[in-house]
């Protein structure tokens, strides 16, 4: 059987499957509804200083080939979510990176040193998430980004990963600012900007109009980021993220420079899809004679 395991920074990956955060909940509270056991590793749902509410519905809704989006990263609060959390996450059988999300670089350094006290195996840190009320795009500014992971990389000695957005406009220049500040990795790419209108009681879709645009049609524009950086940024640690829903989605991630790829909006059409996907991938590298996917990564071939 050919060699699945892989290498993101500092952390080994029993898969290159990584469960998307803000698809599979805390984790373990899917753990009876998702087949964690083709993972490498689970992010839970991002986590802030303070409760979020959200935002009021509609808060979801299809749009063409994929979803809409505006919860607004509903959420308890760190130490409600270490509380709850916490206390389960030993008895998981995939590693468990949590997911940091706050309005100032304080925020987020304050939610990174609790979800390391709580027991996380890795940081990811949310800098993208489009649907933030009075909030900023710090995936957008290279200097906003890096004082955001500079001030997370001095509260926590746990690896540490930098989720950006397809929306920035130079993304390598994103990427090298995270990297320089003490980022191990990055996630390319979080949800696009979007919007939808029902035509019926001309109304927006999404309660705050604007939202995060996941699903199939995202996977070009998240391709590209990842394409982009491992051209400029050829020794950064990439997991791509956008639109997976089969096993070729992820060979094609890997050919454009990943080294790992996250699964999202499938979860909430299929639930135990990563099994399936994994098994997909598993019968591509052995109808190529393909014997580990480092052998893939970056491999795509020029014209």
């Amino acid at each position: 059987m050919s060699d699945t395991s892989t290498v993101v920074g500092p952390v080994v990956l029993r898969s290159p499957l990584i469960a998307a955060a803000g698809t599979v909940g805390s984790v373990v509270d899917f753990s009876a509804t998702v087949d964690f056991s083709t993972y490498g590793a689970a992010v839970a749902k991002s986590v802030a200083p303070d409760p979020w509410p959200g935002r009021t519905p509609p808060r979801v809704s299809h749009a063409g080939g994929g979803m809409l989006n505006g919860i607004g990263i509903q959420n308890p609060g760190i130490d409600r979510w270490i509380e709850d959390v916490g206390p389960q996450l030993s008895a998981m059988a995939v590693p468990i990176w949590g997911s940091a999300v706050a309005l100032s670089a304080e925020g987020f350094a304050t939610v990174s040193d609790g979800l390391e006290r709580a027991g996380v195996a890795a940081v990811e840190v949310n800098l993208s998430c489009p649907n933030i009320e009075n909030g900023k795009l710090f995936a957008l500014d290279p200097g906003s980004a890096a004082s955001v992971v500079s001030a997370v990389r001095n509260a926590t000695k746990l690896p540490l990963g930098a989720k950006l957005s397809p929306n920035a406009a130079q993304i390598s220049e994103i990427v090298a600012a995270v990297m320089g500040a003490g980022a191990d990795w990055v996630v390319l790419t979080n949800t696009a900007w979007g919007a939808g209108f029902d035509v019926e009681t001309r109304r927006p879709k999404l309660s705050g109009v604007v939202g995060g645009y996941s699903g199939p049609p995202l996977k070009p524009l998240a391709l590209r980021c990842v394409w982009e950086t491992h051209r400029d940024l050829p020794d950064v640690p990439i997991v791509g993220c956008g639109g997976v829903t089969t096993g070729a989605d992820v060979v094609e991630y890997l050919l454009a420079g990943a080294s790992a790829v996250a699964i999202g909006t499938a979860h909430f059409s299929e639930p135990r899809a990563g099994r399936r996907i994994h098994r997909e991938l598993l019968r591509f590298l052995k109808k190529h004679g393909v014997e580990s996917i480092h052998e893939l990564i970056g491999g795509a071939k020029p014209w």
